[in-house]
């Protein structure tokens, strides 16, 4: 039976490491004004999570407080920390990065982003 836990918890170990590295989800929605940036990162507080965003590099980093628990944990796929940089689709001009408002709610983050305006509509006479 050794074994076999032993074998359980590296699974669940290499589970949270590709989550922590790899993921989470997100998904970007674009109209003309902003772009809509919605991410999936369950079982953290809203106090654990920072976002910086500089020119059009988004970063998410979110690190859960140790707590003592009393149960000896066997298994863990849940990532304790995130540290992931997202490169926006869209332009930011230097000094304007800013993120209109951040909303994080049932493991769900969203944020929305003003998009600058480049160019302009030329008519064709």
């Amino acid at each position: 039976m050794g074994l076999v836990s032993e074998v359980i918890k590296e699974i669940g170990n290499k589970s949270r490491e590709f989550y922590e590295f790899v993921l989470p989800p997100i998904d970007m929605y674009r109209n003309e004004d902003n772009l809509k940036v919605v991410i999936d990162i369950p079982g953290f507080n809203k106090e654990d999570i920072k976002l910086t965003l500089c020119q059009d590099i988004l970063s998410i980093k979110a690190q859960k407080k140790n707590e003592k628990e009393a149960e000896t944990l066997i298994s863990n796929q849940r990532p304790n920390v995130i540290d992931k940089k997202i490169r926006l689709p869209i332009d930011i001009k230097q000094g304007e990065e800013k993120i209109e408002s951040a909303k994080y709610e049932n493991g769900v983050l969203m944020l929305i982003i003003p998009i600058t305006k480049k160019g302009k509509n030329i008519p064709i006479e």
